[in-house]
């Protein structure tokens, strides 16, 4: 009513409004950190001019695992909030699987410690609603470092620390009625909390299940009929625009003007170089509109969407009482972020965070997480009886492997002068000694071994070569840097990942150029363009993305949801 002054006025603004799709030029007047009204003529106590630029609210991540991105809490933000991310739907599900819900706890603390100064205090820059990961561990076959069943998971889900249930990925114990896994789902239903999805494939009756059980949403969907098709079962679809998949052109060719509003962004995962270079939601607006989707659908997809799906109150528009979460772009085209709003506080201009990210949380519970029964060469030689030996064969840009099979005359089996390299999961949560060996067709790696203490989703150590010995020596390296990226050729390199063998927590820019370096050294081992040397193998061990994984237990085939013998005789 313009009776006293405002905290802030933005004013030269051309404010979009997610309600109608349209913009209007205006001013935002802001008081306690939120918006009080949009208009002209409001008194405040400081003034910032948009300089025509266009407002938007905050953008909200709809899914994400932090962890992928290898950077710490702290870090993740100075990199997101300056593309204009206000909020993260985050599902630490890797960093439970390592240490169990002290690794959650660990996040929501990193992140809570960031604070931006203001003029009447300070806020955080980043909203983080932090699920409780459904799968610890994502399927029975595989060792982790943690598990949780349906009881723990009851009474965790009664705390305030968690905003819901994260992904459901083991969408086959669902489908056959599991009842420690329902249990789960029913405790976020009556805890009133959300329950997110993975049903990558699933329709027809088996969706129709899957609903039933009530859950929200689902981000692995492979074609625009499967996007439909969950979308008119009265699920949320979740456009997922990360460093290792995207699926924005099926998804946009499913989208229409009646049906936009079920439709939601998420990153899923995404890593530094992709963060600092690309962006994060903004990328993802940007492609989505070069895709050919209009503007107005992008922007309510990262925003009021996600508030909606998630029942984010006063959250994702710029509109009386909502909060004051203020993005201002150039353009809806490239959708370049030259300042982000948080509750009113200016926390990022012009690409750089205002606020203070070089201290490091790090509690003893995430440190010293990798531990290995010593192996030696001997441990991954393939011995053959003579007759066809299974491999996996990996779909070039993407996570889904099929399997091909190789002769094999009876004695040792030798990768090097074939097309094959030797794989293996190597367990290291508890030294049991576990390691599943399986080969991989097409990869183009030679001359040494590569091996990463991330492989989702239990996150054993995952090493691939065509040289025991070298194979061997990258499992040492990763036990005496506590997990991280290792390669042995000519030379030795390793990366640490300190922080659960996940992340670390080195500055941003050591953590581009480190990992960047030696995902060089291993290209120029021969790693095929088709594939990212140490992340595609990330998801060589992921059970629950069809068909043929590789798990410390030995070759899992998701579609017979069992595990299937090295060789055939």
């Amino acid at each position: 009513m313009k009776r006293e002054m405002c905290d802030l006025v933005i004013k030269n603004a051309r404010i979009f409004n997610v309600f109608t799709g349209k913009t209007e030029e205006g001013e935002l007047a802001v008081a306690s950190g939120r918006i009080v009204g949009i208009g002209k003529g409001y008194a405040a106590k400081r003034v910032y001019d948009a300089a025509g630029r266009i407002a938007l609210p905050g953008f909200i991540d709809a899914h994400i695992h932090v962890e992928s991105s290898m950077l710490s809490p702290e870090a993740f933000a100075s990199l997101s909030v300056p593309r204009g991310t206000s909020g993260i739907v985050a599902d630490p599900h890797e960093i439970v699987n390592v240490c169990g819900v002290q690794g959650a706890e660990y996040m929501k603390e990193a992140f809570s410690r960031i604070r931006a100064e203001g003029p009447d205090g300070s806020v955080n820059p980043l909203d983080v609603y932090l699920q409780l990961p459904s799968c610890v561990p994502a399927t029975p076959f595989e060792t982790s470092g943690a598990v949780l069943d349906g009881t723990e998971t009851e009474a965790e889900l009664g705390r305030d620390l968690f905003f819901g249930l994260g992904e459901m990925m083991n969408f086959p114990a669902v489908l056959a009625g599991e009842e420690d896994v329902l249990k789960k789902i029913e405790a976020a239903h009556r805890f009133g909390k959300p329950v997110d999805g993975h049903a990558p494939g699933v329709g027809g009756d088996a969706f129709n299940a899957y609903r039933c059980a009530g859950v929200l949403t689902d981000h692995e969907s492979l074609t625009a009929a499967e996007c439909r098709e969950k979308v008119a079962r009265g699920m949320y679809v979740q456009i997922r625009c990360g460093s290792s998949v995207n699926n924005i052109k099926d998804a946009k060719d499913a989208v229409d003007g009646y049906n936009f509003r079920r439709y939601i962004l998420c990153s899923d995962d995404k890593n530094a170089k992709d963060l600092a270079t690309r962006g994060h939601l903004d990328d993802a607006l940007r492609r989505l509109v070069a895709s050919g989707l209009p503007a107005e659908y992008a922007v309510a997809m990262a925003t009021v969407n996600v508030a909606d799906c998630y029942r984010l109150r006063d959250t994702g528009a710029l509109a009386p009482r909502y909060f004051a979460d203020i993005v201002l772009v150039d353009d809806l085209t490239s959708f370049r972020v030259s300042a982000v709003f948080k509750r009113g506080v200016l926390v990022a201009e012009d690409g750089k965070a205002l606020f203070d990210t070089q201290k490091r949380y790090l509690p003893d519970a995430v440190k010293s997480t990798v531990k290995v029964k010593p192996v030696s060469p001997e441990d991954f030689r393939i011995m053959c009886k003579g007759g066809k030996l299974r491999a996996m064969e990996i779909q070039p840009y993407g996570l889904y492997t099929g399997e091909t099979f190789v002769e094999a005359k009876a004695g040792e089996f030798v990768t090097r002068g074939t097309d094959f390299c030797k794989l293996a999961v190597v367990e290291r949560h508890f030294a049991t000694g576990n390691i599943g060996l399986g080969l991989v067709k097409g990869y183009g790696f030679r001359g040494g071994a590569i091996g990463i203490s991330v492989a989702h989703d239990s996150h054993n150590l995952v090493v691939l070569g065509d040289d025991d010995k070298a194979m061997a020596r990258v499992v040492g390296l990763l036990e005496e840097a506590g997990g991280g990226m290792a390669l042995v050729g000519e030379t030795e390199e390793v990366f640490p990942l300190d922080i659960a063998g996940l992340m670390s927590s080195a500055p941003v820019g050591e953590v581009i150029a480190r990992t960047g370096a030696i995902q060089e050294k291993a290209r120029a081992m021969g790693v095929k363009e088709c594939y990212e040397p140490f992340m595609t193998l990330v998801f060589l061990s992921l059970a629950v993305i069809p068909k043929i994984k590789l798990l410390d237990r030995g070759l899992f085939d998701l579609e017979k949801y069992s595990f299937v013998p090295l060789e055939e005789v």
